[in-house]
């Protein structure tokens, strides 16, 4: 990963604009009077955290002259896969290695939508090794010298342990939870280095690495796991992160175009292909690739991460190929971090950003970390906090919030819906398949701000303190 941190805003907290009261279970829904919209809250200073307010919210054919958000239904954007985080080797190790209730707890709190689950609904993995994994590995390394063309060595069986256990007790709780796999380099007797750490793909293995692809996304589907998609390499234009390689955009779609989509179509592979995978600030990195008409069809979209660059980004690249899909598929939360800071960031750029930019998910990075950011390997990220922190218990970080306040709320097959920003009231739309709405909004205000909701002609009146978040869900 590329760990430059991003500038976050800076802003005043302010107190609860409800009467929420501190819980110990932070999704817990509370008994609420009937009303038109329920309404969950979080609040920068955590007196209130993804919690059911007991506001009675009505509509109301009586405008006030407070800002407006006009949720207009008519206009329907892109449909929505899922809101998740990176399961690492390493947040995989530390979940499973739980005590069984324990970890049945977590894993229902996370997956599940009842009770106070917050239904995460996608979930990114690393293809061999991340750099939140323990050690460097790939499925099929050999000693120096050696090669293995055909992949008659290739093996998952370091994931056999942790990961793939995990991945089965999340499939028991959402059989339809979408995986996508990104590695983070090819086995080293494949690069030009022969090393974990940079250099790149030799041309003369794209046969070879395609099939590597294949083995991998077979030997998941005996366990029962399905890989949705895939993307080619993570950050290809970083690879000073352990392990990492480094991929060029035109290598990357003679790579697509020679080896990976043919033998993918010729296999009977349906699993999506997904480009770039990386930051913001360079959306030529895909539209090179899709503009190779050879390439492009073999892709469904392409992927972002956002250490550099601007979410905009992604409606760049959508405008130029509206045919093709966009995806958000990493960013972190450096530890400690500030929690009134990070929400509002995150939320306001991330879950809301990226949604109006066409992207059909949003994801954070790792789940789960230990108290020393670990356990991740010699040169990776020694200070990504995971959403949750994991010792003999467990407790949940800004992260856990981030994702929740969409994951719960915006089930896949969710199509976003026209919204106005105002005042500063950062927000997002949806429709569920269910026919109900949702709508995602940020504070971005230095104070209280009170506002309306309005939807087919009448009105919510609402108010968020500075930096809270609020879902609401009609």
């Amino acid at each position: 990963m590329m760990r430059n941190k991003y500038i976050c805003f800076a802003f005043a907290l302010a107190l609860a604009a409800c009467s929420a009261k501190k819980t110990v279970n932070p999704s817990q829904s509370a008994s609420t009077p009937t009303g038109d919209m329920a309404f969950w809250l979080t609040n920068g200073d955590q007196s209130a955290l993804l919690q059911k307010q007991n506001t009675v919210l009505n509509f109301s054919t009586t405008q006030n002259s407070n800002p407006t958000i006009v949720v207009n239904e008519i206009q329907k954007f892109q449909t929505i896969d899922g809101f998740g985080y990176t399961l690492t080797g390493g947040s995989a190790t530390l979940m499973n290695a739980l005590p069984a209730q324990a970890k049945d707890e977590l894993l229902q709190d996370l997956f599940s939508t009842k009770k106070n689950g917050i239904g995460v609904s996608y979930l990114r993995i690393s293809i061999g090794a991340s750099d939140m994994s323990a050690d460097t590995f790939t499925y099929n390394e050999l000693p120096a010298g050696q090669t293995d063309v055909n992949q008659d060595k290739f093996s998952i069986s370091r994931e056999m342990k942790d990961l793939v256990p995990i991945l089965k007790k999340i499939l028991a709780i959402n059989p339809d939870i979408k995986i996508l796999g990104s590695p983070w380099t090819a086995p080293t007797w494949m690069k030009t280095n022969a090393s974990f750490k940079g250099g790149s793909l030799k041309p003369e293995y794209y046969i070879s690495y395609a099939n590597y692809f294949v083995k991998y996304i077979r030997a998941m589907k005996v366990q029962g796991i399905t890989i949705d998609a895939i993307t080619i390499q993570n950050e290809p234009l970083h690879p000073g992160n352990v392990p990492s390689m480094y991929m060029e955009a035109k290598d990357q779609a003679v790579f697509i175009k020679t080896a990976l989509g043919p033998i993918f179509k010729s296999s009977g592979i349906k699993t999506k292909i997904i480009v770039y995978d990386h930051n913001a600030d360079r959306p030529d990195y895909p539209i090179t690739i899709l503009n190779d008409p050879e390439a492009k069809q073999y892709v469904d979209g392409s992927a972002f991460h956002l250490y550099a660059g601007n979410i905009s980004a992604l409606s760049k690249v959508h405008e130029a190929h509206p045919d093709k899909n966009l995806y958000f598929t990493e960013q972190w939360v450096g530890g400690p971090g500030k929690f009134d800071e990070e929400l509002k960031w995150h939320v306001s750029t991330l879950i809301i950003g990226a949604t109006r930019n066409w992207s059909k998910n949003v994801l954070e990075w790792n789940l789960a970390a230990d108290p020393g950011y670990g356990p991740h390997t010699v040169g990776g990220c020694k200070t990504c906090l995971g959403a949750i922190t994991v010792t003999n218990t467990v407790s949940r970080n800004v992260a856990w919030y981030i994702i929740g306040h969409a994951s719960k709320f915006v089930r896949p097959g969710s199509v976003r819906i026209g919204s106005e920003i105002v005042s500063d009231l950062q927000n997002v739309a949806f429709m569920r398949p269910d026919g109900k709405k949702v709508l995602i909004v940020v504070n971005g205000n230095s104070s209280t701000q009170q506002f309306n909701i309005k939807y087919d002609g009448k009105f919510v009146a609402t108010q968020l303190a500075a930096g809270s978040v609020g879902t609401y869900v009609w």
